[in-house]
C-alpha cells in the first residue's frame, strides 16, 4: 500500500489561522516535507511548530525549491524533490508537505504534486488561510462587494501592464520589483495599502503608494481598491 502525500497550507503567518485538519495531519503523521534546505529554519516550520509542537519531533524531510526563473534549474530541482517524496511514498509512509497560506494559489506544492501523480502516487490538498484574505482581515477591510470584481495578479511576473480592469487587484509577491509596482499603482485610480510579512512578528501596514518602502520585503501583499468616484 503506497502512502499519500498532502500539501497542508499552513497560513499566511500567525500560528493560530492554522486550520484544525493541518493540526491533526501533522500530528498524525511522522514524516513531514518543509520547502527548504534546512526545514528549521523555513517559514512554514515556523509558524506550524508554534501550533504543534509535537512538529519539532518529527522526521523532517527537507525538499529544495530554489527562488529561480532558469527553467532548467527549477525542472532539476522539480524532479530530485518527487523522487525524494516518493522514495517514502513507496514504503506505505504519508507525507505531509507544508506550504504557506494555501496550496491551491501559487504553491510551489503543485509542481510537485504533478510529478507525483503522474508516477501513480495518491496526493490529497489541504486548504489554508490564503495571504491577501489575511492581509485584508489585518486592514479590516473586504476585499470585494456588491459585484465588483477582484483580480489576484502574481507582480513579480506581471509588469507589463497598468491596472486597467475594474475592479480591485492584489498583488502578491511584490517584494523584489516593488519599485515597478509603485509606478504602476501611483498611475493607477486606487487606494493602496500594504501588509509585509502578514501575521509574523516583523509585519508592517502601510496605507499608501508613498509610503511603501523601496526595500520591501519578498512577503509583501498589495491590496489595490478602485476609487469609488472612478466612474462618475
Amino acid at each position: 500500500m503506497k502512502g499519500t502525500l498532502y500539501g497542508v497550507g499552513v497560513g499566511p503567518g500567525d500560528p493560530e489561522l492554522m486550520t484544525l485538519k493541518a493540526a491533526r495531519l501533522i500530528r498524525e503523521n511522522k514524516i513531514i516535507a518543509v520547502p527548504g534546505a534546512d526545514p528549521q529554519d523555513t517559514v512554514a516550520y515556523k509558524i506550524a511548530v508554534q501550533a504543534v509542537p509535537e512538529l519539532s519531533e518529527k522526521e523532517l524531510l527537507p525538499i529544495y525549491m530554489p527562488m529561480t526563473h532558469d527553467p532548467e534549474e527549477l525542472e532539476r530541482n522539480h524532479a530530485k524533490g518527487a523522487q525524494t517524496l516518493e522514495a517514502h511514498l513507496e514504503q506505505g509512509n504519508n507525507i505531509v508537505f507544508l506550504t504557506l497560506g494555501d496550496p491551491c494559489v501559487y504553491s510551489t506544492f503543485s509542481y510537485l504534486q504533478k510529478r507525483v501523480e503522474q508516477d501513480g502516487y495518491h496526493t490529497e490538498l489541504v486548504s489554508g488561510i490564503t495571504s491577501f484574505c489575511a492581509a485584508a482581515a489585518r486592514l479590516n477591510i473586504p476585499l470585494s462587494e456588491w459585484n465588483e470584481q477582484l483580480h489576484i495578479v502574481p507582480a513579480v511576473h506581471r509588469l507589463d501592464s497598468t491596472l486597467t480592469e475594474s475592479g480591485n487587484y492584489i498583488l502578491m509577491k511584490s517584494g523584489r520589483k516593488i519599485n515597478q509596482v509603485k509606478e504602476i499603482l501611483a498611475q493607477s485610480n486606487h487606494d493602496v495599502m500594504m501588509v509585509e510579512n502578514c501575521g509574523m512578528e516583523n509585519e508592517h501596514i502601510y496605507h499608501s503608494v508613498e509610503e511603501i518602502p523601496d526595500d520591501a520585503g519578498y512577503y509583501s501583499l498589495i491590496i489595490a481598491k478602485e476609487k469609488k468616484n472612478s466612474h462618475d
